[in-house]
């Protein structure tokens, strides 16, 4: 049948994908929208497929909070190119699936990406702009964080973004104070909230790390030990953020920071995730 090109425009206004490829769609198919839908549904995840190995190191970074603001969600979508990052169709998916997220909350990737989203899942929407735009996507975080009070940030151009949960608010407005946190995180990137919460391996490391730094610099045997719990003291000081220097008052930790916004006010948790 003579494919017209009021066909190939619908087709397009249907999916989205370029003129050439719907008409090419509707060719295979004799003029069978639906058929010409799946045929390009298909040619995504044959790109999707054939760009497996490609590196996404571009992106953004979608975070929200529940009306009460006490529950934070993150996504991150990542793409290979800054130009598709500021695509307004790849803005858009990423938001429709942050919403989803937050709304739905899913346990992790997998469970997310097989949400609903129209008449497609989220994994399948995904697959359908990669068909359109040719480049590979993919989910590279979700994150959620449950606190008190939930404060988000999202640092310039969207490729970094931080939750951080804070206790002991009791109802004051600590916006201010989480987001000066939330800056702080995203400069400094503590690996725990304090030394109680750093993994036993980083703890194991630094102390041979220290051992062998002591042993190197021709130190006694009997108190290599000392030394590196010292040194393993300077680490929890310049990587757990309740013990960092405060970035806005070097003067004070972190701990104090809060201490003196509001008596009580600590950090429970907090996410950080990068895009590149």
């Amino acid at each position: 049948m003579s494919i017209t090109a009021q066909d190939v425009n619908k087709l397009r206004k249907m999916t989205g994908a370029g003129m050439m490829d719907c008409k090419k769609a509707l060719t295979e198919t004799g003029g069978d929208f639906e058929a010409a839908i799946d045929l390009l549904r298909k040619k995504g995840q044959k790109v999707s497929a054939s760009r497996a190995d490609r590196e996404t190191s571009e992106g953004s970074v979608f975070v929200t909070t529940d009306a009460d603001g006490q529950q934070g969600v993150l996504v991150a979508l990542n793409c290979e190119t800054d130009f598709v990052a500021k695509n307004e169709e790849f803005q858009a998916l990423g938001q429709k699936i942050l919403e989803e997220a937050a709304s739905k909350n899913p346990a992790n990737i997998e469970e997310l990406l097989a949400l609903p989203l129209g008449d497609l899942t989220i994994g399948e929407k995904i697959i359908e702009l990669i068909g359109k735009i040719g480049e590979k996507l993919e989910i590279s975080a979700y994150e959620r964080l449950t606190a008190d009070k939930v404060v988000t940030y999202i640092h310039a151009g969207s490729k970094l973004g931080v939750l951080v949960g804070l206790e002991g608010s009791n109802g004051s407005d600590v916006n201010t104070a989480g987001r000066d946190v939330a800056m702080q995180i995203a400069a400094m990137n503590p690996v725990a909230v304090d030394k109680d919460q750093v993994d036993a391996s980083i703890v194991e490391r630094e102390m041979a790390i220290g051992r062998e730094q002591a042993l190197a610099e021709g130190k006694p045997e009997n108190i290599v030990d000392k030394i590196a719990t010292g040194k393993l003291n300077k680490f929890y000081k310049e990587n757990t953020l309740l013990n960092q220097a405060f970035v806005k008052d070097s003067s004070l930790t972190v701990s104090k920071y809060l201490e003196g916004v509001k008596q009580g006010l600590t950090v429970k948790d907090f996410r950080r995730v990068a895009i590149g």
